[in-house]
């Protein structure tokens, strides 16, 4: 009798001890970046922000993991995120455009796996993208240089020739255009996201030309320690490097992932999570303006605040005609707002930009 009692309690704890494992069975979810900040730049500097906030939103709930070690476009990449998708991971989000050919080789073999990759464009079941509506940010950059140069000369340092890019120029011109009938942009391309000594030749170049404001979508800290040096001002791109130019900082643009991984893991909990395309902005917080310089004018700020707002609330578009292309063919009617399609393809500069666009 006794015997049978101990073998029913052994019985019954070892299937408590089971539920215990179970329940402490969390949903993993993992990011992978290419490096780690501050090394690797402003665009991981604010993933890596983006992913504690989320993780300690879902504290005691979720394993959050960040792997920076895969290296974007590297023949490795599909092997290395194959075998971290082996370990177990119910979500994995890759944060770089070079990761997309990888991520949808392992998206196939993993199809129990839900992956989000940043800036990608191609989707499956169980593979979804997202990305900024980087040009929203650069308005209130295109505002505040218009008012603010002394020279009527901006410098922009762009990465690649790619719609994304383009956006921010033409975006930012057409901003400083509005208050400034005089600006003149002087763009350099350096064909990378980051290239520290690269693109600290470009903002020096762009000063000696004449530049008073430096611009730039790429991710070193280069143009704003420049900026500082040589007694210019600079915006920072998609972190804020208002410590290193204390002087030379106007505003910038900050990437706020935290709001998407937040989302994103929560509809994984839900079991909720549906593949789809976010292109987000200010509504949705995935563009944040940077604090303003204590040097800008009040009446300055408050407009530049002014159309952030409007743009934030749907009342106004940065792109709303009438708009010529470079070339003097129409483009957008008075009144008229870009769709979507003709943003995501965009590959001319605006009327008044001066200079022959890479190919």
């Amino acid at each position: 009798m006794h015997k049978t009692i101990r073998t029913v309690l052994a019985a019954v704890m070892t299937v408590a001890s089971a539920m215990t494992s179970l329940a402490q069975d969390l949903p993993r979810v993992a990011l992978v970046t290419e490096g780690t900040p501050p090394e690797a730049g402003a665009w991981t500097i604010e993933h890596a922000r983006g992913w504690e906030i989320a993780k300690k939103a879902f504290e005691g709930r979720v394993e959050f993991d960040y792997i920076p070690y895969i290296p974007e476009w590297s023949p490795e990449a599909p092997k290395q995120l194959a075998e971290l998708s082996s370990k177990g991971y119910d979500m994995i989000f890759t944060a770089g455009f070079g990761y997309m050919n990888a991520t949808v080789q392992v998206a196939f073999q993993y199809p129990d796996i839900k992956y989000e990759h940043a800036t990608g464009y191609i989707r499956s079941k169980n593979l979804s993208t997202f990305s900024p509506r980087f040009y929203e940010g650069r308005m209130s950059q295109g505002i505040l240089a218009g008012h603010m140069t002394k020279t009527n000369r901006v410098g922009y340092i762009g990465s690649f020739p790619i719609p994304e890019v383009i956006r921010g120029i033409n975006a930012a011109y057409l901003a400083a255009k509005s208050v400034n009938p005089d600006i003149v942009f002087d763009i350099l391309w350096i064909k990378s996201w980051y290239d520290p000594d690269r693109e600290e030749e470009a903002a020096r170049t762009l000063v000696e030309r004449g530049a008073d404001m430096i611009i730039q979508h790429t991710g070193s800290t280069a143009p704003m320690v420049v900026a500082e040096e040589l007694g210019v001002h600079a915006f920072s791109q998609g972190t804020s490097y208002r410590e290193l130019g204390p002087d030379a900082y106007l505003s910038g643009t900050i990437n706020n992932w935290g709001p998407y991984y937040i989302n994103r893991v929560q509809t994984l909990l839900d079991s909720a999570w549906q593949s789809k395309d976010t292109w987000g902005g200010l509504e949705s917080d995935m563009i944040a303006i940077g604090e303003y310089s204590d040097s800008i004018p009040n009446r300055i700020q408050l407009q530049a605040l002014d159309q952030v707002d409007r743009v934030r609330e749907g009342r106004y578009h940065p792109f709303t005609g009438p708009i010529r292309k470079q070339n003097g063919s129409g483009w957008l009617a008075p009144g008229e707002t870009a769709s979507d399609s003709d943003l995501l393809s965009m590959n001319f500069y605006v009327e008044g930009i001066t200079g022959v666009l890479p190919k």
